[in-house]
């Protein structure tokens, strides 16, 4: 394929993007190799504790993609002025919801922490660990908001700077918190809330600089704020809705015992990490579409929507040949057990097999975020939900099988390809101007 203009700009969106999103887990897994070697209650302590946190900041998402499409459609509409306003009121926002969800975490602490874990010395020392990082979830909420500003006026270098020093910071600070003055568990909690904080105070300052230099105001302007939380909440239904489904999912492999969950396990770490490669081709998606949008260029748009629909289906073919083809290398490398690997195998042959469509159907969705077209989004994701979950139930009760539970997920990504393969091909979403 002939690299053009446009293609140099997506990936020059693109690779950056992927960094930066690796950067988050990259961090988990420093974490869970340092207090690994604590014992086995403090590392399942940090799993628990972990899945609360992860939950939090995977609903908040709409934080950073609502800002990448606001701020990119302003900046493509010439009023650079409006776009860091705009900015701000994201940041606002997240400060405001960081604050509430982070008090909300510590006083929860204890029921959250009985509910997960697998003792009582474990729930201990998750309560211990989560009213500690909650003071993070305020800082974590500031980086996604920063970092889609941010994205929304093409700077794509700072979040990525900014992340990799706080993934080194955060490995510094633990290990010389945990081991080096002793704190064990809460010191991996405090390391983990010092470089988030340092992450959110670097990138909110790059956002006020660049405030500055357009008069933006950095004052709390709560038009900006209510723009921002409108915005955000078909966004965050959409969220809400994917995740029921990998609930559902996750609860239903286990009704088929422990062997289909642990093989349920690798299958979702697979796509959660192809998902990562895909999701920097939905950013650059966002932050394209924003801008030839916002410049009133609906032919721009649609060669964006093209092109970015061309790299989507490049890689998900590419990663779904390699996938096919390495299923059984990549179910010994997660697990030496037979049974696991025997039910893991033709799950990850059924996602290599519609990655093709999963790499569509990432970066539409990041076309119609781009757009602003939120409320679509949220309906379509409760269609797919409401096709899924039914199916998924019927499999569990009729004890069809791990293999279909995978099958289930196949449809459920060609459901939502559908559902945004229509959308793209009319007008409706195609709203030029700034709004």
């Amino acid at each position: 394929m002939r690299i053009s203009t446009l293609d140099r700009r997506i990936l020059a969106i693109t690779v950056p993007a992927f960094a930066a999103l690796i950067c988050e887990p990259l961090m988990l897994m420093a974490d869970t190799a340092i207090v690994g070697h604590l014992g086995r209650a403090e590392l399942a302590a940090l799993g628990a504790a972990s899945t609360v946190l992860s939950t939090i900041i995977g609903l908040c998402v709409f934080l950073a993609y609502g800002s990448t499409a606001t701020v990119a459609r302003h900046q493509g509409a010439g009023e650079p002025r409006r776009a860091l306003e705009a900015a701000l009121g994201g940041v606002w926002l997240a400060l405001l919801i960081g604050l509430v969800l982070g008090a909300a975490t510590a006083v929860a602490a204890r029921p959250m922490a009985r509910a997960l874990s697998s003792s009582p010395a474990v729930a201990d020392l998750t309560t211990e660990y989560l009213r500690i990082a909650a003071a993070s979830i305020p800082a974590v909420l500031l980086v996604l908001a920063a970092t889609g500003a941010l994205r929304g006026v093409l700077d794509l270098r700072t979040p990525l700077v900014v992340m990799i020093a706080a993934n080194v910071l955060n490995v510094v600070l633990t290990v010389a918190l945990v081991y080096g003055a002793g704190l064990d568990l809460r010191g991996a909690a405090l390391g983990l809330v010092l470089a988030q904080w340092a992450a959110a105070l670097a990138l909110v300052a790059q956002v006020l600089r660049r405030s500055r230099e357009t008069e933006a105001s950095p004052r709390l302007q709560w038009d900006d704020v209510t723009r921002a939380a409108r915005d955000g909440v078909p966004l965050l239904l959409r969220t809400l809705s994917l995740r029921a489904v990998l609930l559902l999912a996750t609860l239903v492999a286990a009704g088929f015992g422990d062997a289909s969950l642990a093989a349920h396990q690798i299958a979702t770490t697979l796509v959660m990490f192809l998902a990562f490669a895909l999701d920097a081709f939905a950013i650059a998606a966002q932050t394209l579409t924003g801008h030839s949008l916002g410049a009133g260029d609906a032919e721009g748009t649609r060669r964006v929507t093209r092109r970015v629909i061309g790299w989507g289906l490049g890689f998900g073919v590419v990663a779904g040949v390699l996938l096919a083809v390495t299923a059984p290398w990549v179910a010994r490398a997660f697990s030496p057990d037979a049974d696991v690997r025997a039910a893991a195998v033709p799950a990850l042959l059924l996602v290599a097999l519609i990655q093709p469509l999963s790499g569509i159907v990432f970066v539409l969705d990041g076309v119609l975020i781009g757009a602003g077209d939120g409320v679509y989004l949220a309906w379509a994701s409760l269609v797919t939900l409401l096709i899924y979950a039914p199916i998924a139930l019927v499999i569990r009760a009729t004890d069809a099988g791990f293999t279909w539970l995978w099958a289930a997920y196949a449809l459920f990504q060609a459901t939502r390809w559908v559902t945004l393969w229509l959308r793209q091909r009319s007008d409706r979403w195609l709203v030029l101007g700034s709004t």
